[in-house]
């Protein structure tokens, strides 16, 4: 199969939202944009058959409205429409081994409603090999004015492999030409408090020595995205705390996510738990080692 970015159908506001941003990502990496929908109760397709007695008939509707809207927008674009007979975790699990990333509608922790997002899209951004990215519905589609977006945004530790996590998040930023910006989070330590509140010399070296290693984890990207605007920013609040604030108005918030060890339960961090149901923005969930 072609490289594709694929977007999991389900007719609600928020997928819709994420195909439309698809159909942008696909466009800007030059990639195929697959709309997916599934659904175990999907007839085989006879040979022939009449619309009014189709089994099928509102699946292939959803789909082919969406590809015509996106279609209209993107002229250029190839997009491609897939119906699987299959529950919706299992077509979005594999339909994501095959993907450059994979993209869901969100609701945050708004009430669920969605048939991807409520116990669906959660294990599909847990279990994933591959990038995944949240989207909640457009703004303006629900009345509201939106922002123009800003910047991306990174989320970082600073211990252990970032690099296909800092790939992405440059890649995408390159492609949108956007600046981007690597935040890190960490909590006041415990023997920096005083009864007054912080030692501040004990946070400004704590500052200062998070900035140098932030420096560092970003030296190799910053010579292969010349182009990229970066800036760093360390925050002294909790990792989560601190991504979330600095996502405000962004384009995309890229967090990490361990990848599944064999045995244990797939599970999100805390960082990606915040970015998932906290941020306002497109959040993509990145699997690394």
């Amino acid at each position: 199969m072609q490289p594709a970015v694929t977007v999991g159908l389900d007719g609600s506001p928020e997928s819709l939202a994420a195909a439309r941003w698809a159909a942008d990502e696909a466009e800007r990496r030059r990639l195929t944009l697959r709309l997916l929908h599934a659904w175990p109760l999907l007839a085989p397709e006879p040979a022939r058959a009449p619309a009014e007695v189709d089994q099928n008939y509102w699946a292939k509707r959803l789909v082919h409205t969406a590809r015509a809207e996106l279609q209209a927008r993107h002229p250029s674009l190839s997009v491609v429409g897939n119906l699987v007979a299959d529950d919706a975790q299992s077509a979005l699990l594999q339909a994501a081994s095959e993907s450059e990333m994979t993209v869901l509608g969100s609701r945050g922790l708004e009430p669920v409603e969605s048939y991807f997002l409520g116990d669906i899209s959660m294990p599909v951004v847990a279990r994933a090999e591959r990038p995944v990215v949240l989207v909640r519905a457009d703004p303006a589609e629900q009345g509201m004015p939106s922002a123009p977006a800003s910047r991306v945004v990174v989320a970082l530790k600073l211990h252990g492999s970032s690099d296909t996590l800092l790939d992405f998040a440059f890649h995408t930023a390159a492609a949108r030409g956007l600046p981007l910006l690597a935040v890190h989070g960490s909590s006041v330590p415990l023997h920096a408090r005083v009864p007054w509140g912080v030692d501040h010399e004990v946070t400004e070296e704590i500052t200062r020595g998070a900035y140098r290693q932030l420096s560092e984890a970003l030296h190799l990207w910053r010579g292969k995205y010349p182009r990229v605007d970066v800036a760093e920013s360390v925050r002294l609040a909790s990792p989560a705390k601190a991504v979330v604030q600095a996502a405000e108005g962004a384009a995309l918030l890229v967090v990490g996510r361990r990848r599944h060890r064999h045995g244990l339960v797939p599970h999100l961090g805390p960082v990606a738990q915040a970015a998932v149901h906290h941020g306002r923005c497109p959040v993509a969930v990145v699997p690394h080692d």
